[in-house]
C-alpha cells in the first residue's frame, strides 16, 4: 500500500522527469520520444522506480543505455528543480515499460483468424 507522502513525491518525479526526457530530447537521447509511465517510490523515498516508454527511435535499447549512462546528471538537474520540495532526491532506477508491445501482441492475437 503506498502512501500518500510516496504517491505525491511520485507525482512530482513523473512531472519534472517528463519535462527533462521533453526538453533535453535533442541533446541528450538522439531525438527520441521518451514517455515516464509509472514511478513508484520506496517507503523511505530514497529510491525510485521509473518505467520508461521509448518512441520515435529506431534503436530503443541504443537510447535506453544513453539514458542509465546520464542518470547522475538527469537526478542532478531533477534536484534543480524539486530541490526545496523534498528533502532527499531518491536514487533513480530506469526500465523500459513494454506493456504497450504486451498489449499490441494480444491485440494482434485475438485478430489472427483461426
Amino acid at each position: 500500500m503506498e502512501s500518500v507522502r510516496q504517491s505525491k513525491v511520485a507525482k512530482l518525479l513523473q512531472k519534472e522527469l517528463a519535462e527533462i526526457f521533453r526538453a533535453n530530447a535533442k541533446t541528450m537521447f538522439d531525438g527520441a520520444f521518451v514517455t515516464v509511465t509509472v514511478v513508484r517510490v520506496s517507503s523511505d523515498l530514497s529510491s525510485s522506480k521509473i518505467y520508461l516508454s521509448i518512441m520515435a527511435n529506431k534503436d530503443v535499447n541504443a537510447t535506453f543505455k544513453s539514458i542509465n549512462d546520464q542518470k547522475v546528471h538527469i537526478r542532478k538537474i531533477l534536484g534543480n528543480a524539486i530541490g526545496k520540495q523534498v528533502r532527499i532526491i531518491p536514487e533513480l532506477s530506469f526500465f523500459i515499460d513494454d506493456s504497450y508491445d504486451y498489449a499490441e501482441k494480444i491485440n494482434k492475437l485475438f485478430n489472427k483468424p483461426v
